[in-house]
């Protein structure tokens, strides 16, 4: 099977923690989650040689991110790979807490592993083809932040106020002169509904002018947490829900990409000790 032809590496949302049980279930309110690193495992049937291979991929990939470190920029091309040996390293970086995608204007899917600040970054064609397949370090894949630079405008007029409006006036006036005045290297803005006296004019209102646009993040590390790039530069929703998957936070954020989605770099560290622990095992005889 060529590698190229083969199924978009999954990104899915998949019910977890409380409310998930079904309906046996004891009835109570539901306490968010945080979710844990868990080892990747391998099938049993794997083929020894694409053990070795891919053993030999991430070992390499291992001893370059512990020269260059967490901002180095490494990335493994993965393309090229076999099947097996892609399926391989699939199974042995699992999933992390962060996954996303982009509508436009090229279609990525991005997926941190089970080791946070180590991203698998698919280009997908229109036909399912992968385009790329490839893993980044860092704190997130530049595709994402690059994808909305290029789908949402510098400027954006103000919408009509329908009846009903309280506050959207005085909000959107807000959201566009931070949008202009927002500079790389400062910290986000952060505008919260949920704190806010708004009526649904003024949600209303707030959605159809901004929109819900081309990239979507999804964070599931303390709750679920969706984020959305809008139509105006640097300007994102993000949402967080409990597992009943209902909105807890509603807010929106002025910055280049929101810190929730972010690997840390402490994090980082902590990754490549779990790596080098996890190529041990592998290099163990059965």
């Amino acid at each position: 099977m060529n590698p190229s032809t083969m199924r978009p590496f999954p990104i899915s949302v998949v019910a977890m923690g409380p409310g998930s049980q079904g309906e046996d279930a004891p009835d109570y309110l539901p306490l968010p989650q945080m979710q844990t690193f868990a080892a990747p495992s391998l099938p049993d049937d794997v083929a020894p040689e694409a053990v070795t291979a891919a053993s030999a991929l991430l070992g390499n990939l291992l001893a370059r991110l512990e020269k260059l470190g967490f901002t180095g920029g490494v990335g493994l091309d993965l393309l090229a790979q076999p099947p097996a040996v892609r399926e391989v390293i699939n199974q042995s970086l699992g999933f992390g807490e962060v996954s996303a995608f982009t509508t436009a204007p090229r279609h990525w899917r991005v997926q941190e592993t089970a080791f946070a600040g180590l991203w698998r970054v698919l280009e997908v064609a229109d036909d399912g083809r992968f385009l790329v397949d490839r893993l980044e370090t860092g704190s997130i894949p530049p595709v994402l932040g690059e994808a909305m630079t290029q789908t949402a405008a510098r400027e954006l007029a103000a919408p009509a106020y329908p009846e009903g409006c309280m506050n959207a006036p005085p909000l959107v006036e807000e959201i566009r002169l931070q949008a202009s005045a927002w500079q790389p290297g400062e910290a986000g803005h952060v505008i919260n509904l949920t704190l806010l006296p708004v009526s649904d004019a003024d949600l209303d209102t707030l959605y159809g002018w901004l929109g819900h646009r081309e990239v979507s993040i999804l964070s599931r590390g303390y709750g679920n947490c969706r984020i959305t790039s809008t139509r105006l530069h640097n300007v994102w929703w993000v949402q967080y829900f409990n597992s009943m998957d209902t909105l807890i936070l509603n807010s929106i954020e002025i910055v280049d990409m929101p810190e929730v989605a972010l690997a840390a770099a402490e994090d980082f560290a902590d990754s490549l000790e779990r790596l080098r622990e996890y190529l041990d095992m592998l290099s163990e005889p059965v």
